[in-house]
């Protein structure tokens, strides 16, 4: 790991042999309330008519609409969840992939802010660290390119909620197509960078212990998986991992700066 002006000499993981965990394939809706600080990997199998969500038959628009409306405002119900697995499902089932590769290369590439993992851990107190924005950047150039995964962070080290440190996390990875769209991932570097004029943290393993935490596994250490893009337009993005650790892991991703939100934030 490259730690940007930290004087730091060797940078630790928290408990990071049984944090990666492999994840396992389950025929069930991971989707619940009891797992929503460690959602399983992936929606559940659907047996509902193609096109139906709670007994209604949707358009591609009108899934995407109520998708991105439900998102920023989830509270962890059940029934939230099985409305975006379903929304989810419609959009990948109805979902025309690129014919060319460089009309791939040209709807994917930009910034993409998370909105939601199914494999997220939990997060941190709140009072001592959060994340302020967490998004992908994809550079193509044909059949390969770069995918940055970048965090935005705030600590407050007393716990009591005053954040006098703050920075990014980078992590650094490259790809190359394979099988259509199918990106390998390799994983270059991580970057812990503090922001200008911030102060620096006294503990910086406990640092990345919390971004460990709060980051899903599958941003946080990208390494020996690849990513099937199930659903692409010009703001709407969703991804489908597979490999040892991630198989079935989805994420969901908007266009940075087209929907004004901050989904993983803690803020109070």
């Amino acid at each position: 790991m490259k730690i940007a002006q930290f004087t730091v000499g060797a940078l630790l993981w928290s408990n990071a042999s049984n944090a990666f965990v492999q994840l396992g394939r389950s025929s069930q809706s991971s989707l619940s309330p009891q797992n929503a600080a460690t959602i399983g990997p992936g929606f559940g199998v659907t047996v509902e008519k193609k096109n139906a969500v709670d007994g209604l038959t949707l358009s591609v628009a009108q899934s995407k609409e109520k998708l991105l409306d439900l998102l920023p405002r989830m509270t962890g119900k059940e029934e939230e969840f099985r409305t975006v697995e379903a929304l989810v499902n419609n959009l990948e089932a109805n979902y025309q992939p690129a014919q060319t590769l460089d009309f791939l290369n040209l709807v994917l590439q930009g910034e993409w802010q998370l909105l939601f993992s199914t494999n997220l851990s939990g997060t941190p107190n709140p009072a001592k660290f959060r994340l302020r924005e967490l998004f992908q950047r994809i550079e193509c150039h044909k059949l390969e390119g770069k995918l940055i995964n970048e965090a935005t962070w705030d600590l407050a080290e007393q716990g009591d909620g005053h954040f006098e440190c703050s920075g990014t996390f980078t992590v650094d990875c490259s790809y190359k197509i394979n099988q259509g769209a199918r990106m390998i991932l390799n994983l270059d570097e991580h970057i812990l960078k503090p922001a200008k004029g911030t102060k620096i943290p006294k503990d910086v393993p406990a640092l990345v212990g919390l971004l460990h935490r709060a980051m899903p596994k599958e941003m946080f250490d990208p390494a020996d998986h690849a990513i099937d893009t199930t659903y692409l337009d010009g703001d709407l993005r969703i991804a489908r991992h597979t490999g040892p650790r991630l198989e079935g892991v989805r994420d969901i991703f908007i266009r940075r700066g087209s929907l004004k939100i901050n989904p993983v934030s803690t803020d109070e």
